[in-house]
């Protein structure tokens, strides 16, 4: 064979090889992606087309990757807007979420459902995924509680909770579902009737509730944001200030494989029962029929089994359709139930179940409020400023207003600040009678007047000291600071200056409002640097930014 010749074939076998390399590129381009091919035993999907606009629970945010496949499959895009539990509830009765939105898809409808009306205002709900709300344990100390062989009762809880042995996180049932659910649970256990909660049954249990949330040393607005604040302090190795956390078992169990924790958790499975979210995609009354194609094309797709193995293993919740094997990390061991605690069965009895948590249950709170007064809040931004806080004095009379005023027993500090910090006013709510001292706030607030520059540090520096100093008289509170401003700092300390003092500062949070033209880079090192976080009015309104916060206080 000649030189050219074999040139020749090897030259074939190039172009052979190329050619090949191609047609596997082409055909991994083409690929459909995970979850846009039915299952064989599945059948076709249900097609719509165009936007699902939905009005969401935070934590959904983790099926995004579901959606998008959905997405594929389906030709239905769905757009998720996050919202609080009581905010979203508030424009669902109101009616305003049907001007925006055509579905919704809280953690539970059952609070939504207790309001007159509600049933007129949703359609259609389908069932996504089911997650009880459990204690999750670090290892160590459930095996010292014994917990980790035995199954406790909630009144087991709350004993041991009150005389100290374990601390939690928890989030705030006027915030978040599954703190409302774990504030259910806790009380329907403690009844002890099996039956429902009435609104006469919360005072007689007040003693052990308390024992209960004596517990408590972390609190939050949100279920993601308070796994991430668990996570943050266990890694920091803070003395181990918080033990555990009361959330849903998928938040736990995500928590446990994530890697991050030092000590992973043991799920603890009260043996009287639990509560449980059971995400119910909930279609709107009155929308288009192209909207309720779409609708039942994503529900469709949801609830197909091997959709519903996926967001198993991807979000840790467990299947809302039968005969799927649960993993080995559901429980509890040993394949005992999990019985389902009941659920008021009054709007008045849920309301005043969260009331009195804010008001008698919890510990207390010392919230500090450092407000900018400079020149440049004048006009409109001073008025929008007292507006808020004055809500927060119960002037707000919507239910996330309801449910965010000033509490009874918290003790309330304003700091208002322009080119200096100026006069540290101080309000202590009464256990009850609590309107007059609401009424001084609400005075107080009026009177606020603008000029001169902008102190941030200086004003920051008199709210630690003031933390510090009552924190030595009375330790056994929940104390976070406020920062509002619409500027950069101007006079006085500087971020550098701040940063350098943290690690001497009291262990205070400081929840910041990005407003105006205020800096948003150093408010959110303010807060990363506190372990707070950051509100945005700058789009938004600034009575729904101190709301917001409120959950986290």
């Amino acid at each position: 064979m000649s030189g050219t010749e074999r040139s020749g074939s090897g030259g074939m076998r190039r172009l052979g090889v190329a050619l090949l390399a191609a047609a596997l590129l082409l055909g991994a381009c083409t690929e459909k992606p995970k979850g846009a091919e039915p299952a064989a035993s599945e059948g076709a999907f249900l097609k719509g087309s165009g936007t699902l606009r939905v009005l969401a629970g935070s934590e959904l945010a983790d099926l995004q990757p579901i959606l998008d496949q959905a997405r594929q499959a389906t030709g239905v895009e769905v757009k998720l807007q996050a919202t609080g539990t009581l905010d979203g509830v508030e424009n669902v009765v109101s009616g305003n979420a049907a001007k925006s939105y055509d579905a919704i898809w809280f953690a539970s409808n059952r609070y939504l459902q207790l309001h007159p009306g509600a049933g007129d205002k949703i359609g259609t709900a389908t069932k996504v995924a089911t997650s009880p709300v459990v204690l999750g344990l670090r290892e160590t100390v459930a095996k010292q509680l014994g917990w980790d062989q035995h199954r406790p009762t909630w009144s087991e809880i709350a004993v041991a909770a009150g005389e100290h042995k374990f601390t939690y996180g928890m989030t705030n049932p006027a915030s978040s579902n599954s703190g409302f659910s774990a504030l259910v649970g806790v009380a329907a256990a403690l009844s002890g009737t099996g039956a429902a909660l009435s609104a006469e049954q919360i005072a007689p249990l007040t003693p052990r509730l308390r024992a209960f949330f004596a517990g408590q040393n972390l609190t939050a607005g949100s279920s993601g944001w308070l796994a991430d604040a668990f996570t943050k302090n266990a890694v920091a190795k803070n003395d181990h200030a918080v033990d555990g956390l009361v959330n849903y078992e998928s938040v736990i169990l995500s928590l446990n494989a994530s890697g991050k924790l030092p000590e992973k958790l043991s799920v603890v499975y009260p043996s009287d029962g639990v509560v449980t979210a059971d995400y119910p995609l909930t279609l709107l009354a009155g929308v288009p029929e192209q909207t309720k194609t779409n609708y039942a094309a994503i529900a469709d797709y949801l609830r197909r089994p091997s959709v519903q193995q996926q967001i198993m293993e991807r979000t840790w919740r467990r299947p809302a359709v039968p005969n799927l094997a649960l993993g080995a990390e559901f429980g509890p061991k040993g394949g005992g139930s999990l019985p389902e605690l009941p659920f008021p069965g009054m709007l008045e009895a849920a309301n005043a179940l969260i009331g009195a948590f804010g008001d008698d249950l919890r510990k207390p709170a010392r919230t500090i409020y450092v407000l900018d007064l400079s020149g440049s809040m004048k006009g409109e931004r001073i008025e929008g400023l007292k507006n808020a806080l004055i809500g927060l004095t119960g002037a707000d009379t919507s239910l996330s207003g309801q449910f965010s005023r000033f509490n009874g027993r918290e003790q309330v500090l304003m700091i208002p600040f322009s080119s200096k910090p100026g006069q540290v006013s101080r309000f202590d709510v009464p256990e009850d009678n609590f309107q007059p001292t609401l009424d001084q706030i609400r005075g107080y607030v009026g009177g606020l007047k603008v000029s001169g520059d902008t102190a941030i540090y200086d004003a920051l520096f008199t709210a630690y000291d003031q933390a510090a100093a009552l924190a030595k008289e009375d330790p056994d509170r929940f104390t976070s600071i406020v920062l509002l401003t619409d500027g950069e700092v101007t006079a006085g300390a500087r971020l550098d200056a701040f940063k350098s003092r943290v690690p001497q500062l009291a262990k205070v949070p400081v929840f910041t409002i990005l407003f105006g033209e205020g800096n948003v880079a150093e408010m959110q090192q303010i807060a990363d640097l506190t372990g707070g976080r950051t509100f945005d009015a700058r789009t938004g309104s600034l009575p729904a930014a101190f709301k917001e916060i409120r959950g986290y206080q």
